[in-house]
């Protein structure tokens, strides 16, 4: 044995002394606090006696925690996710009564309810006494990331392409963090503000970072971007939800039958697996993007029988009781958080203002603490394993948001939040075996501004109704909000997903009337086909004049028969979409490229018979929601078509490796399957041209056998589990 390997066993076995001496003194504190936690027979001890029990019972649930926890983790696959954040309290207390029993003479006892509480807090002293230890050893870093590249290499000896060199002098590879819902001149304001100090260090060395906005699709919303950036392609997705007559199908970005099929379209029209298709990873994401590592992906919660995997993220990461501590106490804080936050609000009077009761603390909680530390969990294991792409989406500034509105206070405080994951990312990323490039994205902004409902008493589907000549509600009645982060905590607690939405009308006569944010989309079931305006006006002569006239509403898109498509708006405006033009007509106010948008949109098989964008107010900024959203996106209007691309200027500027792709001139990138070309660009730069992964049977229609994650499975077969966001404490 050489001299290098007899000073990393011996830093090791002082790593292991070291954390079990900080268990015995913890434990002996513990025993000296809490009334019904013993360490001394009924006669009392010797101090070194006592201090031998406590070294004793510490070494005991130590070696019981390493050994019994992966075999507890696998057997808990079939327990709903987050119910485990719950369950991992009982069973460490558990694990901590059997160590008790094990001390010699009986001297050791608890309460159950103590037991618990000794056992977190153990757990959790523990577990940042040895990461404490680890991030002060590179040494230690680099031996646990070769045990788990080693692992990885034997399970994929089949010659997987991109698991060459993960050595730091090999090719670099690239980690992708989509910050949900954030605009370009919001980052811009929190990093002026020292509200984003990570990013904020990044803007100032304009050498090394470049920073662009670019434009979204007419639909500005996750479904379509995160579609467009992953596979290539968001054609036919019209919104967030849409009809589709043939079928008689609402489709729902966020429901995960429909984000598999928006999936397995796309890759049969591109005929591609996606940007993650070489060693790639997807975290937190609505779909895959090709990659083999999937983990809290929601397309893969559509699979039947195999569902459970798909949830293998939160497994991985509570399989580590302090793990669990610490974002359960972050949960609850926050929950506190929203309450005190929301009540304040109401005391102030605050406008706009939306409903905040209910589930809604504790689906805020969830998008901000626990998909949050989960997510930055995987992709810390990722860069752990070297995996060449990594693309991940933080989800709570979105969620926040909507609710609270994109420049609030409550809004400010996650970026703050997030901001921190980052620098922890950016911190890891030193120490991995590989060099990373990291690159910040956003998938779309919000713009602010009060309800349609709430500005006008009536909701788009009572607006539509009436002008349809059908009864409307004495009183507005609520539209229900979209909502990525609620769909995602029903999957997590295996609650059933209703594919159909409640907005689809009982009777085939009536118009089904669905919300994208500040884009409405009405369609007529009882008309086959692409509805015309003449068939409308024949039918409801009112609708068309009542929609385009309304304060509330900016434009609409309708074919017509006569004229081919056509956008109208107020004062009887008449556009054909062949002859639209930017800033002239009802267009005039939604600035470059929109033109363009809705001409894209319209060559849909899905578009709506009638397309309705809300008004925009470019003095303010500010539209209207159909939805119960004072922060919204979807449609045309502000800064929610203007999301963010941050990126190293080692990679290529987006505008040349745009032109390089073939891409039109313009003056940012415009559309999502824009932005995919120029991430697949900059993946070929840094790793050099490469089979994309198609799975043996593969016709371009689905990835149906697409192997789980072996990222959360290396995690849990005794290495340990990485370890979670630090210093995001409650």
């Amino acid at each position: 044995m050489g001299d290098g390997r007899w000073r990393r066993t011996g830093r090791a076995l002082i790593g292991v002394v070291a954390v079990w001496a900080v268990s015995t003194l913890t434990m002996l504190a513990l025993a000296g606090i809490l009334p019904d936690f013993q360490l001394q027979s009924d006669d009392g001890d010797t101090v070194t006696r006592t201090a031998f029990t406590a070294a004793w019972g510490a070494g005991a649930f130590g070696l019981l925690s390493a050994l019994v926890w992966p075999v507890l983790v696998r057997a808990l696959l079939i327990v709903p996710a987050l119910v485990l954040g719950a369950l991992v309290f009982f069973l460490n207390g558990s694990l901590l009564l059997i160590a008790l029993r094990l001390i010699p003479d009986g001297r050791g006892t608890a309460d159950p309810e103590t037991a618990v509480v000794v056992a977190a807090v153990m757990s959790a002293v523990a577990s940042a006494t040895s990461t404490a230890l680890a991030v002060r050893d590179d040494d230690a870093y680099r031996r646990r990331l070769s045990r788990l590249a080693d692992r990885r290499r034997r399970r994929r000896r089949s010659g997987t392409p991109g698991g060459a060199d993960r050595g730091r002098g090999g090719p670099p590879g690239i980690v992708f963090v989509q910050l949900d819902g954030v605009g370009h001149d919001v980052l811009r304001q929190a990093a002026a503000d020292g509200v984003m100090p990570t990013v904020a260090g990044l803007l100032a060395d304009e050498a090394g970072h470049g920073l662009t906005p670019w434009s979204t699709d007419w639909s500005s919303q996750t479904g379509a971007s995160q579609l467009g950036i992953l596979h290539g392609s968001n054609f036919d997705v019209p919104a967030f939800r849409w009809y589709e007559k043939e079928t008689g199908t609402v489709m729902v970005s966020s429901r995960p039958a429909s984000a598999l099929e928006l999936q397995r379209r796309a890759i049969a029209r591109t005929r591609d697996g996606g940007l993650l298709t070489v060693d790639g990873a997807s975290r937190g994401n609505l779909f895959g993007g090709g990659a083999d590592q999937l983990a809290l992906v929601l397309s893969m919660a559509a699979r039947r029988g195999k569902g459970r995997r798909s949830r293998a993220g939160y497994f991985a990461y509570f399989s580590d009781p302090a793990n669990a501590v610490r974002t359960a106490l972050s949960f609850v804080a926050e929950v506190g958080r929203e309450i005190g936050q929301s009540t304040r609000a109401r005391i102030r009077k605050e406008s706009p203002r939306v409903k905040r009761g209910g589930l809604y603390p504790f689906i805020r909680a969830f998008a901000t603490v626990v998909e949050r530390d989960v997510v930055v969990s995987a992709v810390i294991g990722d860069m752990f394993a070297g995996r060449t792409a990594v693309y991940a989406d933080l989800v709570a500034y979105d969620e926040v948001a909507h609710h609270s509105g994109p420049h609030s206070r409550d809004a400010a405080k996650v970026l703050t939040r997030l901001d921190r994951s980052l620098g922890l990312i950016a911190k890891i990323a030193e120490q991995a075996p590989r060099t990373y490039r990291i690159v910040l994205l956003s998938d779309h902004g919000q713009s602010p501004g009060e309800t349609f409902a709430g500005k006008y008493g009536l909701t788009l589907k009572d607006l539509v109704r009436a002008g349809c000549g059908l009864p409307v509600p004495r009183s507005a009645q609520r539209t229900r909000s979209a909502s990525e982060a609620r769909d995602a905590v029903r999957i997590a607690l295996h609650r059933p997903v209703d594919e159909q939405e409640t907005e689809r009308s009982a009777r085939p006569s009536e118009p089904v009337v669905l919300a994208s944010g500040n884009l409405g989309l009405l369609s007529f079931p009882d008309i086959e086909g692409r509805a015309s305006r003449e068939q409308l006006d024949s039918r409801h002569p009112a609708l068309l004049g009542t929609l385009a006239d309304h304060p509330g509403v900016g434009f609409l898109l309708v074919r017509s028969e006569e004229h081919g498509s056509v956008v109208l708006g107020s004062g009887g405006a008449e556009v054909p979409v062949a002859e639209l033009t930017d800033g002239e007509g009802p267009l005039a106010v939604f600035g470059e490229g929109a033109a363009e948008a809705v001409r894209r949109t319209d060559t849909f098989p899905h578009v709506a018979d009638v397309m309705v964008n809300s008004m925009y107010d470019p003095v303010t900024g500010r539209v209207h929601a159909f939805e119960e959203q004072i922060g919204s996106h979807g449609g045309l209007g502000g800064e929610q078509s203007r999301p963010f691309l941050l990126w190293p200027r080692t990679l290529a500027d987006p505008m040349d490796a745009m032109a390089a792709e073939g891409g039109t001139p313009a003056r940012i990138p415009v559309g999502a399957e824009t932005v995919h070309r120029i991430l697949a660009r900059w993946l070929r730069e840094l790793s050099g041209p490469q089979v994309p992964l198609q799975p043996a049977g593969f016709t371009g229609a689905a990835r149906v056998d697409m192997p789980f994650p072996g990222t959360d499975e290396e995690l849990l077969d005794g290495s340990g589990v990485v370890p979670g966001p630090r210093g995001e404490g409650a």
